[in-house]
């Protein structure tokens, strides 16, 4: 006698044994690395915290994200970032100063264990350099602030950073933009000059 195999649907009180969740992982990106500075990242964060008036969020923004990383001491020297994260551990806001405080502890006490561990550092080359000093003049202009004011600065790294640290299509477009908007529109100028329009705020209005 012939025997035959019947299969029957699933009971609902019995369901499929759930096999472990595949475990997510996260590829890490060369920049991500503690080690590995973008000296222009740097610079960025240097100039948003030493514009006066910046807001809380701003300065924090800035001290966290130079917390991810650990520049040489050779860094250190020509940007003098730690020169600027030293004076805000006098900040009169307890969570800036104390955050500055842990990041230059963190610095001081790794460049003096290992200040013969070179970090890989990423710079922009000089052909990049010009044209963004000229972006920054142009800026100054439509300001009607002197040459290599910092608020100019402040603008065209943001704007740089937007623009995935290119001399791009989109980057000179922007710039465009914003000088346009700061040479002809008064009041805009106006609220950034005093602060009351943030630097990230208004490039980031102009991103395209």
């Amino acid at each position: 006698m012939d025997r035959f195999v019947v299969r029957r649907a699933r009971c609902p009180e019995s369901p499929r044994r759930a096999g472990p969740a595949p475990r997510a992982y996260r590829q890490a990106t060369l920049e991500s690395l503690k080690r590995v500075v973008v000296v222009e990242d740097i610079k960025r964060w240097k100039s948003m915290l030493e514009l006066p008036g910046q807001p809380k969020e701003n300065l924090i923004e800035a001290l966290e994200e130079l917390k991810k990383k650990i520049p040489s001491k050779e860094v250190l020297l020509s940007t003098r970032i730690g020169h600027t994260v030293n004076k805000m551990r006098k900040h009169s806001d307890h969570d800036v100063a104390s955050l500055a405080k842990d990041i230059y502890t963190e610095w001081r006490t790794f460049i003096k264990d290992h200040s013969n561990k070179p970090s890989i550092e990423v710079r922009s080359d000089p052909k990049t350099e010009a044209f963004r000093k000229k972006a920054r003049k142009l800026l100054c202009e439509a300001l009607d602030l002197e040459i290599d004011h910092p608020l100019a600065e402040n603008i065209e790294r943001e704007a740089f950073h937007l623009s995935s640290r290119l001399i791009s299509a989109p980057y000179r477009r922007m710039v465009r933009a914003l000088v346009f908007s700061l040479k002809h529109k008064p009041e805009i100028q106006a609220e950034v000059k005093t602060g009351t329009l943030t630097v990230p705020a208004f490039v980031q209005s102009h991103k395209k």
